[in-house]
Protein backbone atom coordinates (compact mmCIF):
# COMPACT_ATOMS: atom_id res chain seq x y z
CA UNK A 1 0.00 0.00 0.00
CA UNK A 2 1.21 3.51 -0.88
CA UNK A 3 0.34 5.35 2.34
CA UNK A 4 1.18 8.75 0.82
CA UNK A 5 -1.33 8.15 -1.99
CA UNK A 6 -4.04 7.12 0.51
CA UNK A 7 -3.52 10.17 2.73
CA UNK A 8 -3.43 12.44 -0.33
CA UNK A 9 -6.70 10.93 -1.56
CA UNK A 10 -8.38 11.41 1.84
CA UNK A 11 -7.17 15.03 2.11
CA UNK A 12 -9.67 16.32 -0.47
CA UNK A 13 -13.22 17.07 0.71
CA UNK A 14 -14.72 16.12 -2.64
CA UNK A 15 -13.08 12.71 -2.62
CA UNK A 16 -14.16 12.13 0.96
CA UNK A 17 -17.71 12.95 -0.16
CA UNK A 18 -17.43 10.32 -2.89
CA UNK A 19 -16.30 7.76 -0.30
CA UNK A 20 -19.27 8.73 1.88
CA UNK A 21 -21.61 8.19 -1.08
CA UNK A 22 -20.11 4.75 -1.76
CA UNK A 23 -20.45 3.98 1.94
CA UNK A 24 -24.14 4.88 1.75
CA UNK A 25 -24.63 2.66 -1.32
CA UNK A 26 -21.80 0.85 -3.04
CA UNK A 27 -21.81 -0.33 -6.66
CA UNK A 28 -22.66 3.09 -8.17
CA UNK A 29 -21.97 4.27 -11.71
CA UNK A 30 -20.19 7.52 -12.56
CA UNK A 31 -23.51 9.08 -13.50
CA UNK A 32 -25.08 8.13 -10.16
CA UNK A 33 -22.11 9.60 -8.27
CA UNK A 34 -22.38 12.87 -10.22
CA UNK A 35 -25.97 13.36 -9.04
CA UNK A 36 -26.15 15.85 -6.16
CA UNK A 37 -22.49 16.94 -6.49
CA UNK A 38 -21.55 20.48 -7.52
CA UNK A 39 -18.84 19.04 -9.76
CA UNK A 40 -18.41 18.48 -13.46
CA UNK A 41 -18.53 14.89 -14.67
CA UNK A 42 -14.88 15.10 -15.73
CA UNK A 43 -13.84 16.26 -12.25
CA UNK A 44 -15.74 13.40 -10.58
CA UNK A 45 -14.09 10.94 -12.98
CA UNK A 46 -10.64 12.32 -12.11
CA UNK A 47 -11.35 12.06 -8.38
CA UNK A 48 -12.49 8.44 -8.83
CA UNK A 49 -9.30 7.64 -10.77
CA UNK A 50 -7.21 8.99 -7.89
CA UNK A 51 -9.24 7.06 -5.30
CA UNK A 52 -8.88 3.89 -7.35
CA UNK A 53 -5.12 4.44 -7.75
CA UNK A 54 -4.90 4.74 -3.95
CA UNK A 55 -6.88 1.50 -3.57
CA UNK A 56 -9.79 3.17 -1.77
CA UNK A 57 -12.21 2.41 -4.59
CA UNK A 58 -12.56 -0.73 -6.70
CA UNK A 59 -14.36 -0.69 -10.04
CA UNK A 60 -16.01 -3.63 -11.78
CA UNK A 61 -17.36 -3.78 -15.34
CA UNK A 62 -21.01 -4.85 -15.68
CA UNK A 63 -21.67 -4.91 -19.39
CA UNK A 64 -21.37 -1.31 -20.59
CA UNK A 65 -21.52 0.06 -17.04
CA UNK A 66 -18.61 0.61 -14.67
CA UNK A 67 -19.61 0.08 -11.03
CA UNK A 68 -17.62 1.60 -8.17
CA UNK A 69 -17.22 -0.01 -4.73
CA UNK A 70 -15.70 1.23 -1.50
CA UNK A 71 -12.55 -0.80 -0.65
CA UNK A 72 -11.63 -0.78 3.06
CA UNK A 73 -8.24 -2.52 2.71
CA UNK A 74 -6.04 0.64 2.66
CA UNK A 75 -8.00 2.08 5.60
CA UNK A 76 -7.36 -1.17 7.47
CA UNK A 77 -3.63 -0.78 6.72
CA UNK A 78 -3.71 2.80 8.04
CA UNK A 79 -5.38 1.56 11.21
CA UNK A 80 -2.74 -1.13 11.68
CA UNK A 81 0.16 1.26 11.00
CA UNK A 82 -1.05 4.40 12.77
CA UNK A 83 -3.86 3.56 15.20
CA UNK A 84 -2.72 0.25 16.67
CA UNK A 85 0.77 1.69 17.15
CA UNK A 86 -0.12 4.94 18.84
CA UNK A 87 -3.74 4.39 19.95
CA UNK A 88 -4.28 8.13 20.35
CA UNK A 89 -7.85 9.49 20.71
CA UNK A 90 -7.22 12.15 18.06
CA UNK A 91 -6.89 9.36 15.47
CA UNK A 92 -10.27 7.83 16.34
CA UNK A 93 -11.81 9.35 13.20
CA UNK A 94 -9.83 6.94 11.01
CA UNK A 95 -11.04 4.01 13.07
CA UNK A 96 -14.63 5.25 12.65
CA UNK A 97 -14.18 5.27 8.85
CA UNK A 98 -13.03 1.65 8.95
CA UNK A 99 -15.91 0.62 11.22
CA UNK A 100 -18.49 2.22 8.91
CA UNK A 101 -16.95 0.59 5.84
CA UNK A 102 -16.94 -2.88 7.41
CA UNK A 103 -20.53 -2.50 8.67
CA UNK A 104 -21.72 -1.44 5.24
CA UNK A 105 -19.91 -4.35 3.59
CA UNK A 106 -22.46 -6.61 5.26
CA UNK A 107 -25.47 -4.85 3.73
CA UNK A 108 -24.75 -4.76 -0.01
CA UNK A 109 -26.02 -7.58 -2.25
CA UNK A 110 -22.60 -8.26 -3.82
CA UNK A 111 -19.16 -8.54 -2.25
CA UNK A 112 -16.01 -7.09 -3.86
CA UNK A 113 -12.50 -7.42 -2.42
CA UNK A 114 -9.19 -6.32 -3.96
CA UNK A 115 -5.64 -7.21 -2.98
CA UNK A 116 -2.21 -6.72 -4.54
CA UNK A 117 0.29 -9.58 -4.85
CA UNK A 118 3.93 -9.58 -5.90
CA UNK A 119 3.61 -12.34 -8.46
CA UNK A 120 2.88 -12.89 -12.14
CA UNK A 121 -0.67 -13.36 -13.47
CA UNK A 122 0.20 -16.96 -14.37
CA UNK A 123 1.38 -17.68 -10.80
CA UNK A 124 -1.88 -16.27 -9.38
CA UNK A 125 -3.93 -18.28 -11.90
CA UNK A 126 -2.13 -21.50 -11.00
CA UNK A 127 -2.65 -20.84 -7.28
CA UNK A 128 -6.40 -20.41 -7.86
CA UNK A 129 -6.80 -23.57 -9.97
CA UNK A 130 -4.26 -26.09 -8.68
CA UNK A 131 -5.76 -28.47 -6.06
CA UNK A 132 -2.53 -28.74 -4.06
CA UNK A 133 -1.99 -24.97 -3.88
CA UNK A 134 -5.61 -24.16 -3.10
CA UNK A 135 -5.50 -26.78 -0.39
CA UNK A 136 -2.55 -24.98 1.20
CA UNK A 137 -3.92 -21.42 1.32
CA UNK A 138 -7.70 -22.08 1.26
CA UNK A 139 -7.96 -25.16 3.48
CA UNK A 140 -9.98 -26.81 0.67
CA UNK A 141 -8.77 -28.09 -2.71
CA UNK A 142 -10.45 -26.61 -5.78
CA UNK A 143 -10.89 -29.65 -8.05
CA UNK A 144 -11.89 -29.19 -11.71
CA UNK A 145 -10.57 -29.50 -15.25
CA UNK A 146 -11.47 -25.79 -15.60
CA UNK A 147 -13.42 -26.16 -18.82
CA UNK A 148 -16.60 -24.09 -19.22
CA UNK A 149 -19.51 -26.19 -17.96
CA UNK A 150 -17.31 -28.53 -15.92
CA UNK A 151 -17.97 -29.13 -12.24
CA UNK A 152 -15.86 -27.43 -9.54
CA UNK A 153 -15.64 -29.10 -6.12
CA UNK A 154 -14.41 -27.35 -2.96
CA UNK A 155 -12.98 -30.47 -1.27
CA UNK A 156 -11.73 -30.86 2.29
CA UNK A 157 -8.01 -31.65 2.65
CA UNK A 158 -8.51 -34.12 5.50
CA UNK A 159 -8.66 -37.09 3.10
CA UNK A 160 -12.41 -37.53 3.46
CA UNK A 161 -13.14 -36.40 -0.10
CA UNK A 162 -16.12 -34.39 1.14
CA UNK A 163 -16.99 -31.29 -0.90
CA UNK A 164 -18.39 -28.43 1.22
CA UNK A 165 -19.27 -26.36 -1.85
CA UNK A 166 -19.48 -26.89 -5.59
CA UNK A 167 -20.59 -25.31 -8.83
CA UNK A 168 -20.00 -25.13 -12.56
CA UNK A 169 -17.24 -23.29 -14.44
CA UNK A 170 -18.88 -20.28 -16.09
CA UNK A 171 -15.98 -18.39 -17.68
CA UNK A 172 -12.28 -19.10 -18.27
CA UNK A 173 -9.88 -16.51 -19.68
CA UNK A 174 -6.42 -17.61 -18.59
CA UNK A 175 -4.70 -15.86 -16.87
CA UNK A 176 -7.08 -12.91 -16.60
CA UNK A 177 -10.52 -14.00 -15.48
CA UNK A 178 -12.08 -17.05 -13.82
CA UNK A 179 -15.77 -17.40 -12.89
CA UNK A 180 -17.56 -20.34 -11.28
CA UNK A 181 -20.52 -21.24 -9.10
CA UNK A 182 -19.97 -21.67 -5.35
CA UNK A 183 -22.89 -23.15 -3.44
CA UNK A 184 -24.61 -26.32 -2.19
CA UNK A 185 -22.90 -29.36 -3.83
CA UNK A 186 -26.13 -31.37 -3.66
CA UNK A 187 -27.85 -28.89 -6.02
CA UNK A 188 -25.23 -28.54 -8.75
CA UNK A 189 -27.25 -30.73 -11.12
CA UNK A 190 -30.54 -28.89 -10.43
CA UNK A 191 -31.23 -26.63 -13.45
CA UNK A 192 -33.72 -24.57 -11.42
CA UNK A 193 -31.17 -23.67 -8.72
CA UNK A 194 -29.30 -20.37 -9.04
CA UNK A 195 -26.02 -20.64 -7.11
CA UNK A 196 -23.86 -17.82 -5.84
CA UNK A 197 -21.05 -16.94 -8.25
CA UNK A 198 -17.38 -16.17 -7.59
CA UNK A 199 -15.34 -14.21 -10.14
CA UNK A 200 -11.58 -13.57 -10.02
CA UNK A 201 -10.10 -10.69 -12.05
CA UNK A 202 -6.30 -10.80 -12.45
CA UNK A 203 -4.75 -7.54 -13.69
CA UNK A 204 -0.97 -7.32 -14.28
CA UNK A 205 1.13 -4.37 -13.20
CA UNK A 206 4.82 -3.68 -12.81
CA UNK A 207 6.06 -6.62 -10.69
CA UNK A 208 2.65 -6.83 -9.06
CA UNK A 209 -0.82 -8.27 -9.73
CA UNK A 210 -4.13 -6.68 -8.78
CA UNK A 211 -6.52 -9.47 -7.79
CA UNK A 212 -10.22 -8.68 -7.37
CA UNK A 213 -12.75 -11.23 -6.18
CA UNK A 214 -16.47 -10.57 -6.69
CA UNK A 215 -19.07 -12.78 -4.99
CA UNK A 216 -22.61 -12.29 -6.33
CA UNK A 217 -26.11 -13.76 -6.12
CA UNK A 218 -25.85 -14.32 -2.37
CA UNK A 219 -29.04 -15.59 -0.78
CA UNK A 220 -29.03 -13.48 2.40
CA UNK A 221 -27.26 -10.89 4.56
CA UNK A 222 -26.02 -13.78 6.75
CA UNK A 223 -24.28 -15.26 3.71
CA UNK A 224 -22.67 -11.89 3.00
CA UNK A 225 -21.48 -11.70 6.61
CA UNK A 226 -19.90 -15.15 6.33
CA UNK A 227 -18.01 -14.52 3.09
CA UNK A 228 -17.07 -11.02 4.29
CA UNK A 229 -15.04 -12.71 7.02
CA UNK A 230 -13.85 -15.63 4.94
CA UNK A 231 -12.51 -13.91 1.79
CA UNK A 232 -10.00 -11.57 3.51
CA UNK A 233 -8.48 -14.54 5.35
CA UNK A 234 -8.30 -16.67 2.18
CA UNK A 235 -6.73 -13.93 0.06
CA UNK A 236 -4.27 -12.91 2.77
CA UNK A 237 -3.11 -16.54 2.85
CA UNK A 238 -2.86 -16.63 -0.96
CA UNK A 239 -0.78 -13.44 -0.98
CA UNK A 240 1.55 -14.78 1.73
CA UNK A 241 1.99 -18.12 -0.06
CA UNK A 242 2.94 -16.53 -3.39
CA UNK A 243 5.20 -13.89 -1.86
CA UNK A 244 6.98 -16.02 0.78
CA UNK A 245 6.38 -19.65 -0.17
CA UNK A 246 4.59 -20.27 3.11
CA UNK A 247 1.11 -19.67 4.55
CA UNK A 248 -0.07 -17.71 7.57
CA UNK A 249 -0.51 -19.48 10.92
CA UNK A 250 -4.08 -20.81 11.12
CA UNK A 251 -5.89 -18.36 13.37
CA UNK A 252 -9.07 -19.58 15.09
CA UNK A 253 -11.16 -16.77 13.57
CA UNK A 254 -9.96 -17.68 10.06
CA UNK A 255 -10.83 -21.35 10.60
CA UNK A 256 -14.30 -20.55 11.81
CA UNK A 257 -14.84 -18.09 8.94
CA UNK A 258 -14.10 -20.91 6.50
CA UNK A 259 -16.52 -23.17 8.37
CA UNK A 260 -19.23 -20.51 8.16
CA UNK A 261 -18.65 -20.05 4.46
CA UNK A 262 -19.00 -23.79 3.93
CA UNK A 263 -22.17 -23.88 6.03
CA UNK A 264 -23.54 -20.95 4.01
CA UNK A 265 -23.08 -22.99 0.82
CA UNK A 266 -24.89 -25.96 2.36
CA UNK A 267 -27.78 -23.85 3.58
CA UNK A 268 -28.32 -22.41 0.09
Amino acid sequence: MDADAVFKALADAGRRRLLDMLHERSGRTLGELCEGLAMRRQSVSQHLDLLEAAGLVTSVRDGRRKLHYLNAVPIHEIQRRWIWKFEEPRLAALDAIKQRAEEYAMTVPDYVYTTYIRATPEQVWRALTDPELTGRFWGHAQVSDWQVGSRVDHVRVDGSGVADAAGRVIEVDRPRRLVFGFDDPARVADPTFEPSVVAFEIEPGRDIVRLTVTHTLLASVDDLHAIGQGWPAVLANLKTLLETGDVLPQEPWAFHAEERAAQMAKNG
